[in-house]
């Protein structure tokens, strides 16, 4: 029972005869003023060698420092053999039946890492924490003291990422901790009061704290573009997938279509076939049947040719009166048609070239509806241009405008330039005309629109209805001509308090704000179409998913007096 109690206690004086610099049991122990213990070679070395930028500095003025409690002396001690500790050291080398493990292996710092200031020799460890108090940097052996003591528990540590030398201002040697805004850079405490006295400076910590906040910001835009960036990856792959279904539906729908065309047209070929053949077999049939008819009458009139031949011999002119008559007789056929042969090369080449029209019409018009098939094909996208967010983008897509003065109700009156259309109390003279709309109040654009196109419009007035509209489009009395109350056209109407959207027949009320201008974008293929506030910023008012198969017509309907709109002008 005695001996494990004294190899504890054996371990326990062991690690308080450790040297706090290479952990190892003290070589050659010397201790210096404040009390502390030392390897008189790894003090030695430690105020020759391993002191940091700040103890150098000391050191030309006379000073040293414990590595552990920080306490100076001046002038350096003198280092003196402490033969009882030394002693003390030996005995337990003797006594101890098992060495002291030797520290866990730290790696030796790289050209790229910052080396341990307080190891010896030639390969210094890799520092990992660097003391802004001791102006140090640390490997983990080295470190202990600083979760030990409690003096050194005080200190600030930070990861070792970089030599302290690049965080020493060069002038005055001394930690940069105070950042400069005006020349934005980090400068120590004496350079506020020196050449930076007055400029805009504040800690290194609370210039943190503000780009923090800003870095806490741009996170949470990164982290919002990075939602949306997947929602557009979802709606690509999505997108993806549909184009590749519709693409297999629109193949097997082909084939089918065309299959049953080639079907139709080979049944239409063996229907032919079997009307020519069976005509052909018909006509056999009634040559055949002449044919027994006109052998047998052949055979009548030889037989009655050769009684003739034999009466007219005889001498008997009573026998020749009376055989005479009964053979003058016919002996014709009496229902044989007059003309037996016809010829049928022209009846037949009249079927021919029947069928070389249909041939001719067939191709014609797989040809025409191909161009049709082909360039449909071509405009389907599964990837579009992004779209615009910011005025200059949807610029790149301002097209030139410009009213139709036929389509315009009398009521309108078109500015020469036909960009501007105003709401007349009397009706104009105009001539009649079949685009002229003659109950709404409304005129369209001269241009159809196919593509990817933005264009504004000013207004004044109490009412105004921003639409876009297939050119076929009712023209008549009644109220399916007006924008927004049919199928062909989409409006959105302005009023001095808010606005609404319609198409259809079918309204919806919005909010947003006032504006006197108003964006209109439109992507045809996409089927997107937007209409926008514009001031200081464009703002969404409404945004509308659609399918246009035919080009759009932008439109401008003014209900009351002293009302006018105009396309803006800008390319």
């Amino acid at each position: 029972m005695a001996e494990p109690r004294e190899e504890r206690r054996v371990e326990l004086d062991r690690s308080q005869f450790c040297c706090p610099i290479c952990l190892d049991l003290l070589k050659e122990p010397v201790a210096i003023h404040c009390g502390h213990n030392y390897c008189h070679s790894c003090i030695e070395g430690c105020w020759d060698h391993g002191e940091a930028e700040e103890e150098e500095k000391k050191k030309k003025k006379g000073q040293y420092s414990c590595p552990q409690c920080r306490e100076t002396f001046h002038p350096r001690p003198v280092l003196r053999r402490n033969n009882t500790l030394a002693e003390v050291v030996e005995k337990l080398k003797k006594t101890s039946a098992q060495q002291l493990s030797p520290p866990a292996a730290v790696p030796c710092a790289g050209p790229a890492d910052v080396a341990c200031d307080f190891c010896c020799g030639t390969g210094p460890n890799k520092a990992t924490m660097s003391c802004l108090t001791c102006l140090a940097s640390y490997c983990p052996a080295h470190l202990e003291p600083h979760s030990s003591v409690p003096v050194l528990k005080k200190h600030q540590l930070v990861s070792a990422t970089v030599p302290l030398q690049q965080k020493m201002c060069t002038k005055h040697n001394k930690l940069l901790e105070v950042y400069c805004r005006t020349d934005k850079k980090f400068i120590c405490y004496l350079c506020v009061i020196d050449e930076h006295k007055s400029h805009c400076t504040v800690s290194a910590a609370a210039e943190r704290d503000e780009e923090q906040e800003q870095l806490i910001v741009s996170q949470k835009k990164i982290q919002e573009r990075e939602k949306e960036r997947k929602e557009e990856l979802n709606e690509l792959v999505q997108a993806l997938k549909d184009f590749q279904s519709c693409s297999r539906a629109a193949v097997q729908t082909g084939d089918k279509i065309f299959d049953e065309m080639i079907s139709s047209i080979k049944r239409k070929h063996t229907l032919a076939k079997q009307l020519i053949k069976a005509r052909e077999k018909m006509a056999v049939a009634q040559a055949e049947e002449l044919q027994l008819q006109l052998e047998e009458e052949i055979a009548k009139l030889r037989r009655r040719h050769t009684e003739l031949e034999q009466l007219i011999r005889t001498n008997d002119h009573i026998h020749f009166i009376q055989t005479f008559q009964s053979l003058s007789t016919s002996c014709e056929s009496p229902d044989l048609p007059p003309d037996l042969v016809v010829r049928p090369e022209r009846w037949f080449k009249t079927v021919t070239d029947l069928v070389s029209k249909l041939r001719d019409d067939i191709e014609r018009l797989m040809n025409d509806t191909w161009r049709t098939v082909s360039a449909t094909v071509s405009t389907i996208d599964v990837v579009l241009p992004p779209v615009p967010k910011t005025r200059e983008q949807f610029l790149r897509y301002c097209c030139p405008l410009t009213l139709n003065e036929n389509s315009a109700n009398n009521y309108l009156s078109i500015s020469q330039e036909s960009r501007r259309v105003t709401r007349e109390d009397l009706a104009l003279y105009c001539s009649a005309h079949s685009e002229r709309f003659t109950n709404a109040m409304q005129v369209l654009c001269t241009e159809g629109l196919t593509e990817r196109c933005y264009w504004e419009v000013s207004w004044s007035g109490s009412n105004l209805s921003v639409a876009v509209s297939y050119k076929d489009i009712s023209r008549s009395y009644s109220r399916e001509s007006e924008f927004g109350n049919n199928d062909k056209s989409w409006s959105f109407e302005c009023f001095q308090f808010g606005y609404s959207f319609q198409h259809n027949r079918n309204s919806v009320t919005l909010l947003g704000p006032q504006s006197s201008r108003i964006g209109v974008y439109l992507d045809h293929k996409a089927g997107i179409l937007s209409f926008y506030s514009v001031s200081d910023k464009m703002t969404l008012l409404h945004k509308v998913h659609a399918t246009f198969s035919q080009p759009l017509y932008p439109g401008l309907k003014l209900i009351y007096g002293n009302s006018w709109a105009e396309l803006i002008k800008l390319w």
